[in-house]
């Protein structure tokens, strides 16, 4: 079977074997994130709408699950925001409903200011959150929001959310050369991080090609060097140079890249 919302599964160093799940319907998100490593955002915005049909997800979902079925997590992620999508708590439930595959949640965070997407987020068995910023400046510089979001608004949903979450929090920092790598903006960042009270801090750069040609990775001795700010210690999640002398990327994430060329030429973006 040919599969339209499903990719993978693809090894992933964070997840394992995943099997991701493409929610935006094209590079559709709330953030224009320098460092993005499937390109710049096509339709900035905040927006939530049934993008891509729910029935038909969980209808691949079902598919694949008698298909092949072997995973070791299902990942909400793809080409752009997942909680854009106003079904992906329902596909949740029917993941859970159907397998005992767990599902991961990978968001930018910004939406979690809506209760509703709190209540949905909160039936996932991994959520993974992005926080690179510690300020309004920053969060400008960095991430690019639409307008109306806030980095006092995104932090008061991510400690909301921290409150009724019962799963396990993962929460990733994307530290970019000259935005937000000099120790003392990544203590103030640590220190957000800390309130959060994750189960696993994650320390990233840049890898592939990102959104924005001027946001530079940091190297690999400077991130082990400020990983140490962060409780618990983050873990340097960015695959250090093999014998060719090139980072590795995650499988993972360069399925995701593959995934937003596909979206970008087959997908029309509506609304936009």
């Amino acid at each position: 079977m040919t599969y339209r919302y499903l990719f993978g599964p693809v090894p992933s160093r964070r997840f394992g074997r995943s099997l991701g799940v493409d929610l935006a319907g094209g590079r559709r998100c709330s953030f224009d994130c320098v460092f993005c490593e499937v390109g710049k955002t096509d339709c900035l915005t905040r927006q939530r709408q049934e993008y891509v049909p729910t029935s038909a997800v969980i209808g691949e979902l079902r598919a694949w699950l008698a298909e092949d079925g072997v995973a070791d997590v299902i990942t909400l992620a793809g080409s752009g925001e997942p909680t854009l999508h106003t079904g992906f708590g329902e596909i949740i439930d029917a993941v859970h409903a159907s397998c005992k595959i767990p599902v991961a949640l990978l968001t930018n965070s910004s939406l979690l200011t809506e209760p509703g997407v709190r209540s949905a987020a909160a039936r996932a068995d991994i959520v993974k959150v992005s926080l690179g910023a510690w300020d309004e400046a920053s969060f400008e510089a960095l991430n690019h929001p639409v307008p109306g979001l806030t980095f006092a608004g995104v932090m008061q949903g991510l400690r909301l959310f921290r409150a009724q979450y019962q799963g396990r929090l993962w929460v990733e920092v994307m530290l970019v050369c000259g935005v937000n790598d000099v120790p003392w903006q990544v203590e103030r960042i640590a220190a957000l991080v800390a309130d959060l009270q994750p189960a696993t801090v994650q320390l990233n750069t840049v890898v592939r090609p990102p959104a924005f040609a001027d946001a530079e990775p940091l190297a690999d001795e400077s991130l082990e060097r400020l990983a140490a700010l962060f409780t618990p210690k983050a873990e340097v999640i960015v695959q250090h140079r093999g014998p060719e002398g090139r980072r590795r990327h995650d499988e993972h994430v360069e399925h995701l890249a593959g995934l937003s060329v596909r979206s970008a030429t087959s997908l029309r973006i509506p609304g936009c």
